[in-house]
């Protein structure tokens, strides 16, 4: 898209990112950004931005591990954090309550969202308890991949439907941010 941060990108007028805190700021108890570089560009959101806590930007893992750490740090009593995409702008309203009621009635260790027969491995909720495994997992195994590291642990899956609108569109090109525009309308009424 030409450099720069997607979910700084404007959708009906605001950034994605304002509509992905939008979204989630009712359905958790606080929200961090998982940021790698200057934090100063986030500044205005009033969120602590928090960098991967493994080296080399091995990849969503990595954000996912430096929420939970974040998390064990200043939220002790948390046992569970929601991670989701800063470049999707139109999250499910009810996107916590419907993967921890999963995990609960399934017995599963984790839960990640789905739609449209696909899965969405980098929205998910992840046990805090987890998180030294997660990490021994990205800096002794060379784990990358989300799906590979979620395959040891009971996994709840949790679809919504994709039509009207599929809540877990993510805006990765020029053509992306068209389409939200119009996806938007949608998603106002």
């Amino acid at each position: 898209m030409g450099g720069g941060d997607k979910p700084m990108r404007q959708i009906g007028g605001r950034t994605i990112l304002e509509r992905v805190i939008a979204r989630l700021q009712s359905q958790c108890q606080a929200l961090i950004l998982n940021a790698n570089g200057d934090p100063a560009r986030f500044a205005s959101f009033g969120l602590p931005v928090v960098p991967d806590t493994v080296e080399n930007f091995p990849g969503p893992l990595a954000g996912i591990l430096a929420g939970l750490d974040w998390a064990a740090a200043n939220r002790p009593d948390a046992e569970w954090v929601l991670s989701a995409a800063a470049d999707c702008p139109f999250l499910p309203r009810d996107l916590v309550a419907r993967l921890h009621r999963a995990r609960i009635e399934q017995g599963a260790q984790l839960a990640v969202a789905a739609s449209g027969g696909q899965s969405h491995p980098v929205i998910g909720l992840w046990s805090v308890a987890l998180r030294d495994e997660l990490r021994n997992a990205l800096v002794i195994e060379d784990i990358r991949k989300i799906d590979r590291w979620t395959a040891r642990y009971a996994l709840a899956t949790v679809s919504w439907p994709a039509e009207p609108l599929d809540p877990f569109f993510n805006a990765n090109t020029v053509d992306d941010i068209a389409e939200a525009e119009r996806l938007a309308l949608l998603d106002a009424s």
